[in-house]
């Protein structure tokens, strides 16, 4: 599973922080170094202007 998608899940509360690191298979002391790890935020989505035709 995507550590992100996990890590987003915890943030929006919809698990707790064992329950995250249970899921990720890391301790505690690692889950905190990866909820301060920006690259661990969710990946932004991308908007794709489209073209106007006139």
């Amino acid at each position: 599973m995507d550590k992100r998608k996990v890590i987003t899940a915890y943030r929006r509360g919809m698990i707790s922080i064992q329950e995250c690191a249970q899921i990720l298979g890391i301790d505690s002391m690692q889950i905190m170094g990866l909820m301060n790890d920006p690259q661990m935020a969710e990946a932004p989505r991308v908007i794709h202007n489209q073209p106007m035709h006139g």
